[in-house]
This record gives C-alpha cells, sequence and structure tokens, in this order.
C-alpha cells in the first residue's frame, strides 16, 4: 500500500481523487437498561483526497457517532462496533492495535469539534495547546513549538498572532476560537479532517468566515473533508457529494447542486423545504411534522414512514435498501441513491 501512497504523492501532497477513507457496514449500539439502540445502523460513505462529504440529518441521526467511530474516541461502553470496516488507505483502522491508530488520530485524520469552548483547555494558553502537538509527535523544543503555534494561528487569519499566542480560550471570541480549532487540526498536516457542526452557535457572517477558511485550507492542502452538520445552507457552495442521514441510516446520497435540484428521498425534500427563502417573506416555515424515532423503539419498515406525507402499507412494513438511482429512461445517475420504495414518485413526480 505504501508504494501507491507514494506514486500518488504531488509535492509531498495527495494527488486530488486519491482514495483515503471508506467505511464499510458500520453497526453500532448502545447497550442501556432499557435496550439496544442501534445508533448507527449499515453506514457505508467514501471520501478522497480535495473531496468534501457533507453528512446531513436531525440530531439523534448517527453523524457525530459516525464521525467518532472513525476517530476511536467513542465511549465503549456502553458503545459497541458490532459491524463493518473503517479503512484508512486501504486498512482496516478497527482491526488495528490501539497504538497503530494512535499514529493516525490527530497526525492523518483530524477532527474538529463543535464546541470550541469545551474542546480547549481552559487552563493552558493557545499558543501551548498548539505547540503540544509539535512537542509531542514532532520533538520540538518549547520556543520551536511556540513559532509553530503562531505560524498557524497566522495561517487562520488571528488578528497579531504574536501578541495573542499567550493569551487563554476564554479571551477569544466564538469564531476565533473556532480557527484555533482549524489550527490545531491542521498542525500535523492531516490526509483527512472531519469537522462536526464547525458553525454552530455562530453568527452567518462568521460561518461564511469560517467555511471559506476551510475551503481554501482544504483546496491548498489537498485534504479530505468530512463536514457533519444539520444545516443544508452550510454545504451548498463547498461540498462535493452528500450523504442524508436519518435514525442511524443513509438514506440518500447524491452530488450535491443534483440532491439540491431534484432529491430522491422524502426526508430530504423535507430538509430543503424547511430552509428560510427570501421568496417567501411572510409565509409560515415548513416543519417536518413529528420527531425523529426513539432509536430503541424505530418504527417498522422504512424508519421515516410516520413523519412522511406518501407512506404506503409497504414503507410500514419493509426497510428499503439503499439502490440506485435512475432518470425517467432508466439510465443510471452517477453517485444517485435512495432508500425509499417511492424514490421514482419523489425524483420523477
Amino acid at each position: 500500500m505504501t508504494t501507491v501512497i507514494e506514486k500518488n504523492q504531488k509535492n509531498g501532497r495527495l494527488e486530488v481523487g486519491t482514495p483515503l477513507l471508506e467505511v464499510k457496514d458500520l453497526h453500532v449500539e448502545f447497550h442501556t437498561r432499557d435496550g439496544v439502540a442501534k445508533a448507527v445502523n449499515g453506514v457505508n460513505y467514501s471520501v478522497a483526497a480535495g473531496e468534501t462529504l457533507a453528512v446531513l440529518g436531525e440530531s439523534g441521526s448517527g453523524k457525530s457517532v459516525t464521525a467518532q467511530t472513525i476517530m476511536g474516541i467513542l465511549d465503549m461502553p456502553p458503545g459497541k462496533i458490532s459491524q463493518g470496516q473503517i479503512l484508512y488507505r486501504g486498512q482496516d483502522m478497527l482491526a488495528m492495535s490501539e497504538e497503530d491508530r494512535r499514529q493516525i488520530r490527530g497526525q492523518k485524520i483530524a477532527m474538529i469539534f463543535q464546541d470550541a469552548l469545551s474542546s480547549l483547555n481552559p487552563v493552558m494558553t493557545v499558543g501551548a495547546q498548539l505547540g503540544e502537538m509539535f512537542r509531542v509527535h514532532r520533538g520540538a523544543s518549547k520556543k520551536e513549538a511556540r513559532e509553530k503555534a503562531i505560524e498557524l494561528m497566522e495561517r487562520v487569519r488571528i488578528p497579531a498572532a504574536r501578541q495573542r499566542v499567550g493569551d487563554y480560550p476564554h479571551q477569544f471570541s466564538g469564531g476565533m476560537r473556532q480557527r484555533i480549532m482549524i489550527a490545531m487540526a491542521l498542525s500535523m498536516e492531516p490526509d483527512l479532517i472531519i469537522a462536526d457542526e464547525p458553525t454552530t452557535a455562530l453568527d452567518v457572517t462568521v460561518q461564511a468566515q469560517v467555511m471559506d477558511l476551510l475551503a481554501e485550507l482544504q483546496a491548498e492542502y489537498n485534504m479530505g473533508l468530512i463536514l457533519i452538520t444539520h444545516d443544508l445552507g452550510v454545504v451548498a457552495d463547498v461540498a462535493d457529494k452528500i450523504a442524508v442521514m436519518y435514525a442511524g441510516r443513509i438514506v440518500e446520497t447524491a452530488p450535491v447542486h443534483e440532491l439540491y435540484a431534484n432529491p430522491a428521498h422524502p426526508y430530504t425534500k423535507g430538509l430543503l423545504r424547511s430552509i428560510p427563502r427570501l421568496d417567501q417573506k411572510g409565509q409560515e416555515l415548513y416543519a417536518i411534522k413529528g420527531l425523529p424515532p426513539n432509536l430503541l423503539k424505530v418504527p417498522a419498515g422504512c424508519a421515516f414512514n410516520p413523519r412522511c406525507d406518501v407512506a404506503t402499507d409497504l414503507c410500514r412494513s419493509e426497510i428499503p435498501t439503499l439502490h440506485q438511482v435512475t432518470d425517467k429512461d432508466g439510465k443510471e445517475l452517477t453517485g444517485r441513491r435512495s432508500a425509499c420504495h417511492l424514490w421514482k414518485e419523489t425524483l420523477h413526480g
């Protein structure tokens, strides 16, 4: 595998399109006193160098649990990986020793968490936290680590980085703290970054700045990016492809512009209708009726059927598989799959 990787490197960077991560039939359960909750139920997706995959869905759909499992930071117990593979450059991380996984975590696959303030150590300066990565993994001296921290802060456009390197997390705004988290993720120049709700609690202007920064850094480093969010507006301009999750399953995958133009699953359609639009000023904002299911008591058949306006008896009795979607002439649509018995009516109706 090393030879293949080396052949795909250019100027120390993997070429765009080089396979990085593949999640195969991943199942994650939580064992509780009330029963077994299947938080991730047969998830499959992949991401390549230079590619952005957006994973969408409401809270509790399994997005973050999948990411934590990839990173190896899922609490076990109560969590349990009952089935599946997580392949990084063709090697199954679930079959690796903890020491081997530690060499990948942070250095090859990094994660940006949604709550920067609780993720950063409040009693350590940001410079010390950024520099720690270089001292631990690169053997840098304290002075060298400080200079590297300043370089990273400047790279993510934190003003007066040299003067602020000794400040503590609470002395920064929410947007600046998120930039520090991005800098920390970039410190080891990873192949892949997982960003879990990176714009949560930020105002619209700062959201746009953070997303633009991520897109710029991704293009510069040829990184793969998995963007986890419930906000379809955030990913419209940055994602290449989208995987929509509901109740632990992926219910639709598609290239980003095709999914926005013509969704093939009622749940995706509902999410898109929920986005505020300027041409609907004064109208009541659409909301998908009901709530996501209790994972201890998932409905029979399609888990979305109690909230679906077009569900049939088949939807209430048989779980749909994620299958290939075609156009009206029967031609397969590249990258398009839907887990809906009525996808033809949703897509072409």
